[in-house]
C-alpha cells in the first residue's frame, strides 16, 4: 500500500458498521470522510449527498482513493409497510447507482469500490451449505430481491474498470447496536427464548472481524468479485440462544416462540429470524483472511466477559 493512497470515502458511515470501520481505519493511518445528508458529521469530514434525489457533493468522488459503500435503511426497525420496503430498497440501490454515476462521469483516482450486500440474497435454504455460487432466492423473497438489485447496481462500477468487491454480510455481532442487544435483552431478564423451530441456521460475524475483512478487501488487489462475509461456524438459533444465555449467566426458561406467533407480530419481517442460512466462509479463508473470532462463544465473550470483571 503506497502512503499516498490513504483517503477512504464511506457511505453509511454513521451506521453500526460504518462507525467501527471508521475508527479502525483512522487507527491504521487512513483519512476518512463520510457521505451524509447532514452537514455536520461528528469527528469526520463529510460530503453532502441525498440518494433519493440523486444529489451529491461535486468534490466527494474526487477526494477518495477507496470507496466503501454501506448505506442502507435498517431492515429490522419497524414493520415492513409498502413505504418502509420502498425505503429499504431505494436507500441501497439508489445510493449505489449514484456512486456508480459519479465514478462514470467524474475524474477520479478510486482504486477499489467495496460494496455491502447481505446473505439474505440466498433466501431460506434450510441446512444446505451456501457458497457464493448458490443462486439467489426467487424475486418474491423481499430480502433476496433487495440484495440482488443492490449487487446489480454495484456491478456497474466493475464494468467501469474499477476493482469491485461485494461483501455478503451475515448477522453482525456488536454490543453497540444491531441484532445482538435486541436478542440479549430478554435473555438478561431471564426470559430468553428459542425462535421458531430453533433449527434455522444463523450465519454471523463479529463486527471487528467484518471491519478487518473490509479493510483487507480494500487494501489487497487480489480481492475481486463476491464474497460471503460470515464466520466459519454458523449455528442454529437454538445454539445461538443457548450460548448467549451461557455468556450472560442466565437460564432459558420459556418455551419456543412458534413461527405463526412471530409472523403475527412481525409480519414479513419475521423472515429475518425465521429464514435458515448456513453460509460458507471458505472463499474468504482461502483468500487469506484470518478470523480473530471464529467461534460464537469467543465472540460473545469479547462483549460480555468485561461485564463480569
Amino acid at each position: 500500500m503506497k502512503p499516498s493512497l490513504r483517503k477512504v470515502l464511506i457511505s453509511g458511515g454513521r451506521g453500526l458498521i460504518g462507525m467501527r470501520l471508521s475508527e479502525m481505519l483512522i487507527d491504521a493511518g487512513y483519512e476518512v470522510a463520510h457521505l451524509s445528508r447532514q452537514t455536520s458529521h461528528g469527528h469526520y469530514c463529510s460530503f453532502r449527498w441525498d440518494p433519493t434525489t440523486g444529489q451529491i457533493d461535486e468534490a466527494a468522488i474526487g477526494y477518495a482513493d477507496f470507496v466503501v459503500n454501506l448505506a442502507g435503511a435498517s431492515v429490522s426497525e419497524g414493520k415492513w409497510t409498502d413505504e418502509r420496503k420502498q425505503d429499504i430498497m431505494a436507500s441501497r440501490v439508489g445510493g449505489t447507482n449514484l456512486l456508480a454515476r459519479e465514478l462514470r462521469e467524474k475524474e477520479h483516482h478510486v482504486k477499489a469500490f467495496i460494496s455491502a450486500s447481505a446473505i439474505g440474497v440466498y433466501g431460506d435454504a434450510d441446512a444446505r451449505l451456501l457458497t457464493e455460487d448458490a443462486p439467489p432466492a426467487p424475486a418474491d423473497d423481499f430480502l433476496a430481491e433487495v440484495a440482488t438489485q443492490w449487487e446489480r447496481a454495484a456491478q456497474q462500477v466493475q464494468e467501469l474498470g474499477v476493482r469491485t468487491v461485494v461483501a455478503r454480510i451475515g448477522v453482525v455481532l456488536s454490543d453497540e447496536g444491531g441484532a445482538l442487544p435486541t436478542i440479549a435483552r430478554p435473555v438478561r431478564l431471564g426470559a430468553g427464548v428459542v425462535l421458531g423451530s430453533g433449527r434455522q441456521y444463523m450465519s454471523w460475524i463479529h463486527i471487528d472481524d467484518l471491519c478487518r475483512l473490509l479493510i483487507q478487501m480494500m487494501e489487497e488487489p487480489e480481492w475481486q468479485g463476491t464474497y460471503n462475509a460470515v464466520s466459519p461456524n454458523p449455528v442454529t438459533n437454538r445454539e445461538f440462544t443457548e450460548t448467549l444465555a451461557e455468556a450472560l449467566h442466565r437460564p432459558l426458561v420459556l418455551p419456543k416462540v412458534p413461527e405463526f406467533g412471530l409472523k403475527l407480530v412481525m409480519g414479513e419481517m419475521s423472515e429475518i429470524v425465521l429464514a435458515s442460512q448456513r453460509v460458507s466462509a471458505q472463499k474468504i479463508e482461502q483468500q487469506g483472511f484470518q478470523f480473530e473470532y471464529p467461534e460464537l462463544r469467543g465472540a460473545l465473550a469479547s462483549f460480555y466477559q468485561k461485564e463480569e470483571e
